[in-house]
């Protein structure tokens, strides 16, 4: 049976990670047009002793949707022995899940595609090339926003200690000069994440990126953030011990998922 880590990763992969390829297909007009006109469902499962775990994906003329339940006969289907090995394979490791529907192939190449466009989610992915780099920060941040709540509402035990005595407040994340915007609210233990600017109330902590490039800097760790801060790569307005702790958990999150 898979571990509470395990599962709390689990949902983190397909309620935080599989959403983004939202932003792929919106994004990137190669993604974009290799989805135009397909109309299927692809399915994740992993087995566990407590019932399988996973979600799919509905697309539908170059749209995507993440549905948080199993189909019986999806399109397309890749299945794990364990949810450990389904977490895996989203980490980027060498894992080879059995797959239903192989004499569809034109949809599993496409699907390929859209699994190794994931990997630029990785730490280590440090694209040079300016519209990869903003599409990299620009999922990254919506996974990372979208993580946090899924870690709360999951159970981790230091992320809903830290989330229950807290009144209503917005943690805001932004790059200047972009389109990229994100933010998680938090309410006496209940957290919601977005996307844009909230604008109901002021936020509590507002990490701003200075662009593209300072922010790709800081979430690949090739500058730490305290430095990144001297430097006016970022500006974290609000509060500094608030701002930081909101920075360890997504670092947690980011080694949950590498």
């Amino acid at each position: 049976m898979a571990t509470q880590q395990e599962l709390i990763t689990a949902q983190i992969v397909l309620r935080a990670v599989l959403p983004v390829i939202k932003v792929m297909l919106q994004d990137d007009p190669a993604t974009r047009k290799r989805f135009g006109g397909v109309n299927a469902t692809v399915q994740f499962v992993a087995q566990d002793a407590a019932g399988p775990i996973g979600a799919h994906l509905r697309f539908s003329d170059g749209t995507v949707e993440v549905v948080q339940e199993l189909l019986e006969k999806p399109d397309l289907q890749f299945s794990f022995s364990s949810v450990a090995k389904m977490n895996a394979m989203f980490a980027g490791k060498p894992v080879l899940p059995r797959i239903k529907g192989l004499t569809k192939i034109g949809l599993l190449v496409k699907v390929f595609g859209i699994l190794l466009g994931l990997k630029i989610l990785m730490p280590t992915a440090k694209p040079k090339d300016p519209h990869k780099a903003r599409l990299k920060v620009k999922m990254t941040l919506y996974m990372v926003s979208t993580a946090l709540s899924v870690l709360n509402k999951a159970g981790d035990p230091e992320m809903t200690q830290w989330t229950r005595k807290q009144p209503e407040r917005i943690y805001q994340w932004s790059v200047d000069g972009e389109d990229i915007a994100c933010y998680l609210r938090v309410k006496a233990g209940m957290t919601k994440a977005g996307r844009g600017f909230y604008e109901r109330r002021k936020p509590f902590v507002h990490m701003k990126f200075a662009n593209v490039d300072a922010a790709l800097a800081v979430l690949t760790n090739s500058v730490d953030l305290v430095q990144a801060m001297a430097q006016g790569m970022v500006e974290n307005e609000g509060s500094p011990e608030y701002g930081a702790q909101i920075g360890d958990f997504m670092f947690k999150i980011a080694g949950m998922l590498s």
